[in-house]
């Protein structure tokens, strides 16, 4: 049986639970693409950052976060710019950049949660659908059916409810997927700027001596 033939037999209900599927794979795909052009190497810049810094150049460690299109960078690049300013200042600029990035991470991933926990609620609304198609044929026959009669209302309801699952178990999985991605990106983020704000501190106490 073709893919198109079970929509048409499963009902009216299967076709938001496609478009759920199609919705939810265009943000995975996106998010993908996304989350890995903001992936880099984070301990690794993080010592290039430090070597830089400490022989004061600060325009070439500026250069450098322009240059690397990712959070961390972003944010390392606002806390540079802050850093002939007060430590305050410094945390300030650092937190403000982090909370302008989070965001961007996250971004999409309410709508890949509302489509996984749509997909089984539409599916079981289809059950619900086909039974009640069942029964109404019963009853009109009073009771006088056969299989035939009924197949319409069950094969409704099961495939509404296959669907419905189908679309709402990969889609969960992708999104948890994400979500422990980005936490772990948030993470290397915090780490990164407690170590970017205590270098830029020791710097400008070392140089003030």
């Amino acid at each position: 049986m073709q893919p198109f033939d079970l929509i048409t037999q499963g009902g009216f209900l299967m076709w938001p639970i496609m478009g759920c599927s199609i919705i939810g794979l265009a943000i995975a795909i996106e998010r993908f693409i996304a989350l890995r052009r903001a992936s880099i190497d984070t301990r690794e810049f993080m010592d290039t950052m430090r070597q830089v810094l400490q022989h004061n150049r600060t325009q070439e460690a500026i250069d450098i976060c322009d240059e690397t299109d990712a959070p961390v960078a972003r944010i390392m690049k606002a806390g540079i710019l802050k850093q002939n300013r007060g430590k305050e200042e410094v945390r300030e600029a650092i937190n403000d950049a982090g909370h302008l990035e989070i965001p961007r991470l996250d971004r999409h991933l309410s709508y890949l949660a509302t489509c996984a926990n749509i997909a089984p609620l539409l599916g079981l609304l289809g059950t619900v659908s086909g039974m009640i198609k069942a029964f109404a044929q019963i009853q009109n026959k009073r009771g006088q059916v056969n299989p035939a009669d009924l197949a319409e209302g069950i094969s409704n309801a099961l495939l509404t409810t296959a669907a419905g699952l189908a679309v709402a178990i990969p889609m969960l999985v992708i999104y948890n997927y994400f979500v422990t991605r980005v936490d772990n990106m948030v993470v290397e983020m915090e780490i990164s700027s407690s170590e970017l704000l205590e270098l830029l501190t020791q710097h400008k106490g070392d140089h003030e001596i």
